[in-house]
């Protein structure tokens, strides 16, 4: 079985590669590689999807991803705490001068 540390980096590095191909899909692909045969379908207002996308789904698609990155790494993340046995308390940092 891998070390918690190794797993958490794999899944972690598996997400963020997942999230961006679907952002790379919904700039790239939707906004302007397939922007012509999106652009038969109207939303609201008869703006062109292909044309809605390039301009703003993009972005929106971009905040949607965020959220969804930061819900996800806060799973994983109380996932590996779990998973972790605690080690020996951290040292504590010497005050720096400005601290009294």
């Amino acid at each position: 079985m891998p070390h918690p540390d190794r797993r958490y980096w794999r899944r972690n590095v598996l997400l963020m590669t997942v999230l961006l191909l679907l952002w790379a899909a919904a700039g790239l692909g939707a906004g302007i590689l397939f922007a012509h045969p999106l652009n038969s379908f109207m939303i609201l207002g008869g703006i062109p999807l292909g044309f809605w996308f390039a301009q703003q789904g993009s972005i929106v698609a971009f905040v949607v991803i965020v959220f969804v990155y930061a819900l996800l790494m806060n799973r994983l993340d109380a996932k590996h705490r779990a998973a972790t046995p605690p080690g020996p308390p951290a040292a504590s940092a010497p005050p720096e001068a400005g601290d009294a």
